[in-house]
């Protein structure tokens, strides 16, 4: 079968390997009908921070059909579509024990700590599998893992109610975060992106508001409100920076963007304004939640992807995205013809 496998930082190769072999004991066997491409993908394809096993197939947002159920799988049936919980955990540190998981001691993605779904098939333990709706496109099961995380990062935000929110960056965790607020939020929704095509795309969905990141364009898209909840989902620490003189005293900027570099803050400028920071780390129990949003979010989701490709497309899809050229949020990977 086709697969797409990381073997060091830079070296990424489509290629054919055997099948996944028949399903232990609790696994289950699907086929992939879409996989998405992470800002962590590319990220880890750069720098290799998260290569632990080399080759492994990548990918760690994608949805299936289950094709192969092991030995006391309980829940799925055959034929069922599916969607990959992308968290590998120990289960047994005080970080799992305390309902915690994103921030298991021993925490590990799928697509890295185990072959992912940039792949025709691929085995995974049925405890990393939600049965999705099979009315919903794949393409938009697919970015049900990115939808948690974003619902994560929103419910860590903790937006007052009325309050306006700012998202800087409209990548598919800012551009998704944007939708769950324009869904549960009731104030003022502002995006920003150096990407201009992208932000657009962002706010005709979600119907946010672009502005620039200055005191003075914000001050002005809000009337002189208070802006008590800003996410950052660039994780540039100079945006981080700019951020921090943008939220009004007594407000949270939560920090969800995977970056490069070190953030230096003077502890004064949190402490005077009573700013609290938050950091925001993958999702705990938000998938089941996400996948039941699915119905009512398709039409959306499917609007804010940028690309639909085959396995062979992904390494010049990488090279796109590293480079910045994207007008959607999210490329899709079809395992079968697009």
């Amino acid at each position: 079968m086709k697969a797409v496998r990381l073997y060091a930082a830079g070296d990424l190769r489509v290629e054919d390997i055997a099948p996944p072999p028949a399903p232990k004991s609790e696994e289950v066997r699907i086929a992939v009908t879409a996989a998405g491409i992470c800002g962590s993908d590319l990220h880890n394809f750069r720098t290799g921070p998260w290569i632990s096993r080399s080759p492994s197939v990548a990918g760690h947002e994608f949805a299936g059909t289950v094709r192969v159920l092991g030995e006391g799988v309980v829940g799925l049936s055959v034929g069922d579509a599916v969607v990959a919980d992308s968290r590998v955990t120990c289960g047994v540190c005080a970080a799992c024990r305390g309902g915690r998981p994103n921030v298991c001691e021993k925490l590990g993605f799928v697509g890295e700590a185990c072959d992912g779904g940039f792949a025709e098939e691929v085995v995974l333990p049925a405890t990393l599998l939600v049965k999705a709706p099979a009315e919903v496109e794949a393409a938009a099961l697919a970015m049900a893992e990115p939808l948690a995380v974003a619902l994560h990062a929103v419910k860590r935000l903790a937006v007052p109610a009325g309050s306006p929110v700012l998202i800087a960056g409209c990548g598919p965790i800012g551009g998704l975060a944007a939708l769950v607020l324009a869904e549960r939020n009731d104030g003022p929704l502002l995006v920003a992106d150096r990407n201009a095509d992208r932000a657009a795309r962002v706010a005709e969905v979600t119907g946010a508001r672009v502005v620039d990141l200055t005191a003075d364009a914000v001050s002005a898209a809000l009337g002189g409100a208070s802006l008590l909840a800003v996410l950052d989902a660039t994780g540039s620490p100079a945006v981080i920076d700019g951020l921090l003189d943008l939220v009004s005293p007594g407000g949270t900027l939560a920090l969800v963007g995977i970056g490069h570099g070190s953030l230096a803050v003077d502890p004064v400028r949190l402490v005077e304004r009573e700013i609290a920071l938050a950091g925001c780390h993958a999702f705990t129990t938000e998938l089941p939640e996400a996948v039941a949003l699915m119905p009512k979010l398709e039409s959306r989701l499917l609007a804010l992807i940028d690309e639909t490709i085959h396995l062979a497309d992904v390494p010049a899809a990488y090279e796109r995205l590293l480079a910045g050229r994207s007008v959607g949020l999210k490329t899709i990977i079809k395992p079968g013809t697009v």
